[in-house]
């Protein structure tokens, strides 16, 4: 090559390497620019969704809340509905008369919007503020008259205005930092930053992710941290270190509770209680369907007797008498969500078991709604008051949990003696398809999930007496008829049915097949209620309860007898 040529050549790698060059920083650049966090802040009121001047952001039990308090004169108010489904204040808003009901063990306390003052224990209360405010069409309580009334744990801080609040109770997983860093809005070292945390700060532990851990901190906020800049978690136990301290008192009994439900249609009905109890044994509680409401205004039917309770305690045994909700033309909603109506239910109730001599009141509403359940919860609160004074137990019959958790069985375990799960009708009248009334999975599940609100000591669980005979066409249709335990197996005999133990549901199966159709029992024998009784006693259970009497063999008694024993 010329030297011509050689000269010409130098500018040309001059500037690709120059390219080059640039090329390698500019990669370079980036590399470090996506390898370095960022250090941008994020505004906090746009973190926890404040976009009006008396908005007040809210954190409950570690988590920022899309819900708001509000600032109003001076304090700060939180809605009812936070307060009632999220908290599980006993407040309750009567839509009606326009007051907030409280219900103590003892009494309902009254309060009107914009008052501050009330009545409690007798004696008129006055606080510094209106303790129940409406603004645009929604209704707050002061939170400073709620910490006297709940056991919650409130911290307050300003810029922005913001309340921390704890009301669950036991144990929660922290970790702790382990250097000064920075915990940040989403996962990753380019999301904004939310708060500065210091080493040796205690943060409660959320989720854990690979590289990064959902925290909360001590001022209220919720997001993450990386796991390299925090200790391995550990369980802490958590308690309530407040004042407030509402004592329910109790009527359970030191035994074990065998109830039998005697369905009573007639007064006449009353009268064959000693031949109904003849081939019995151990039941100590008998629970006749007596009341049933009959209007809205809480007016009730009542086939009670005092010759009956009278019987009954002479074998030996206590009466608790059962109302229910049955009458379809009476809309429970209307009821329960009157208070007129629901205070004249609880005096009839009252006084009727008043004037037999009852030991105890069974409530049995059945189907209820979502849009029923604060209502009725607040009826059960109420009518606990009137079983408290007269010391009559009070026990609420409900289905299985699993689509009925709006129940509220929490608040049912504190203010009721004890909680009857109807542990039944897995398959009922109307299901698409032939099943178990009862299999064992189906009633574990039950009260696995009841315990998970209500003590054991106060759980009873129901059995059924009785199966149902299925049979579905060849076209698919299904139709079943309720058999008692001796019809049951009297009808596998007459028809010549096979069966034979089914491990999955626990009961023994039987079938038969025909040209028209196909013919199945899952049926409730002694074998099948000895799996049950066997949950009974796993679980450390108050008792179990049987519907209904006249539908059981006499020999299944000293079955139940061996296992509450």
């Amino acid at each position: 090559m010329s030297g011509k040529k050689r000269k010409e050549m130098v500018p040309v790698i001059v500037v690709i390497l120059l390219i080059v060059l640039v090329g390698c920083v500019g990669a370079l650049t980036a590399v470090i620019k996506r390898m370095t966090p960022s250090d941008e802040r994020m505004d906090v009121r746009t973190y926890y969704g404040l976009t009006s001047d008396d908005d007040v952001a809210l954190v409950l039990q570690n988590t920022v809340s899309d819900r708001k308090a509000k600032m109003i004169d001076g304090h700060i108010y939180l809605d009812y509905d936070t307060v009632s489904d999220v908290l599980g204040g006993r407040f309750y808003w009567d839509e009606a008369n326009q007051k907030m009901l409280y219900s103590t063990p003892s009494e309902v306390i009254s309060i009107s919007p914009d008052s501050n003052t009330y009545t409690a224990g007798g004696k008129e209360k006055t606080e510094e503020y209106p303790i129940i405010c409406e603004k645009e069409d929604t209704v707050y309580l002061a939170l400073e008259f709620i910490e006297q009334y709940m056991q919650i744990m409130v911290t307050k801080s300003e810029n922005p205005d913001k309340v921390i609040i704890s009301y669950k109770f036991g144990t929660q997983k922290t970790v702790t930092v382990t250097e000064d860093t920075v915990v940040r809005y989403r996962g990753g070292i380019k999301s904004e930053i939310l708060t500065d945390v210091k080493k040796k700060d205690k943060l409660v532990l959320l989720e854990t992710l690979d590289e990064w851990s959902r925290v909360a901190t001590e001022d209220g906020f919720d997001g993450y941290i990386k796991n390299d800049s925090i200790s391995d978690a550990k369980e802490e136990k958590t308690e309530y270190q407040g004042e407030f301290n509402e004592t329910y008192t109790s009527l359970t009994r030191d035994y074990k509770i065998n109830l039998a439900w005697h369905q009573v249609t007639s007064e006449d009905a009353n009268k064959a209680l000693s031949e109904v109890l003849s081939g019995t044994k151990g039941i100590n509680v008998l629970s006749p369907t007596w009341f049933s409401v009959t209007g809205t205004d809480g007016a009730i039917s009542s086939l009670a007797s005092a010759d009956y309770v009278k019987t009954a305690h002479e074998a030996g045994k206590e009466v608790w008498g059962l109302v229910d909700n049955f009458n379809s033309s009476v809309s429970t909603l209307a009821t329960l969500s009157n208070t007129a109506s629901r205070n004249h239910l609880v005096e009839m109730l009252l006084s009727e078991a008043k004037r037999v001599g009852l030991d105890g009141i069974n409530v049995d509403f059945e189907s209820m709604t979502k849009e029923e359940a604060p209502h009725f919860i607040q009826f059960i609160r109420e009518l606990s008051i009137g079983c408290r004074k007269n010391q009559l137990v009070l026990s609420v019959d409900d289905p299985v949990p699993e689509f009925t958790t709006y129940y509220n069985r929490k608040e049912q375990g504190i203010v009721a003696d004890y909680v009857i799960i109807m542990g039944y009708d897995e398959h009922t009248e109307g299901s698409e398809k032939a099943g178990s009334v009862a299999s064992l999975p189906f009633v574990e599940k039950g009260i696995t999930q009841t315990l998970k609100e209500v003590p054991a000591n106060k759980v009873i669980n129901g059995m059924p007496f009785y199966t149902r005979m299925w049979y579905t066409d060849t076209t698919g249709s299904v139709t079943s008829e309720i058999l008692g335990m001796s019809q049951a197996g009297q009808s596998v005999e007459n028809m010549g049915m096979t069966s034979a133990w089914d491990e999955k549901t626990s009961q023994n199966y039987a079938e038969l097949e025909t040209g028209s159709g196909k013919y199945q029992m899952w049926l409730e024998d002694e074998q099948s209620l000895e799996e049950k009784l066997k949950l009974f006693q796993k679980y450390e259970l108050a008792g179990v309860a049987e519907w209904k009497l006249g539908l059981e063999r006499n020999s299944v008694w000293d079955l139940i007898e061996q296992y509450l024993k």
